[in-house]
């Protein structure tokens, strides 16, 4: 295997995301790409991966094979290449060699781990509404949200989208109505509400590094999808549980 980036921050941006909810992590490498599927720790958050071949200058990988790597020493490691650097990953003697090369050549290697875990599986989700919109917009309601309450509303109606936190004495209504930076697309003639986590969001929200634009989708009490994309380069997506709150 030998796989060299002539960009990093699509590898350390997206691992510095995935290491926000996720410790350790297997990586299936193939013909196509690098994939990742986790769950995080409390089954809350599901991050879905991949670092597509045509990403990379060089991709060389004979066969699809899986390596677990501990996130937060990636992550350390990634966080020390620059903008000029060219990455490149190989493996040696059960390590990952990461190479960062500029004006300084920099070798590091990493421990590749065994994980008792079973391999996760994508869930199968339907969903009736389908917003896409510029990353920043969902941020930036998501840092309102926050403000205010520690879970957040989003309702769908026809041509409109909105978030709503509520806490003891404060509330926030952030609309975004459809337009040129907003498409709203709902299946159903009905409000849609669902409420997540605002913790779990503000993490998720870094995908925004990766991508200019934000795909959301979500139904009535059921899990929400983000989806972040680059395209040719990277996909990075979350699934992330409702909290459903008892009367």
């Amino acid at each position: 295997m030998k796989l060299t980036l002539a960009e990093p921050k699509y590898l350390k941006e997206s691992i510095s995301v995935i290491s926000e909810l996720v410790n350790e992590a297997r990586f299936k490498i193939g013909p196509d790409g690098i994939e990742l599927v986790a769950m995080d720790p409390a089954n809350v958050a599901m991050v879905i991966f991949k670092l597509l071949s045509s990403c990379f200058v060089e991709y060389d990988v004979n066969k699809e094979f899986t390596i677990a790597i501990d996130l937060g020493r990636l992550k350390q490691v990634l966080r020390r290449s620059k903008p000029n650097d060219v990455l490149s990953l190989d493996i040696e003697e059960d390590k990952l060699k990461i190479q960062l090369k500029s004006n300084t050549t920099r070798v590091f290697s990493l421990p590749i781990i065994e994980l008792e875990e079973k391999e996760q599986k994508i869930p199968q989700l339907s969903f009736p509404v389908t917003i896409k919109t510029k990353s920043e917009i969902l941020s930036s309601a998501i840092e309102d949200a926050d403000i205010v309450a520690e879970s957040v509303s989003f309702i769908a109606e026809q041509n409109k989208f909105s978030l709503q936190a509520e806490g003891d004495l404060n509330k926030a209504i952030i609309d975004i109505k459809q337009g040129e930076e907003t498409n709203i697309v709902s299946d159903s003639k009905e409000k849609i509400t669902s409420k997540y986590s605002v913790e779990y969001l503000k993490k998720m929200m870094n995908g925004s590094k990766l991508a200019d634009k934000v795909t959301i989708q979500f139904n009535k009490d059921y899990p929400l999808k983000l989806e972040y994309k680059e395209i040719d380069k990277v996909v990075i997506s979350f699934v992330l549980a409702p909290r459903v709150e008892n009367e």
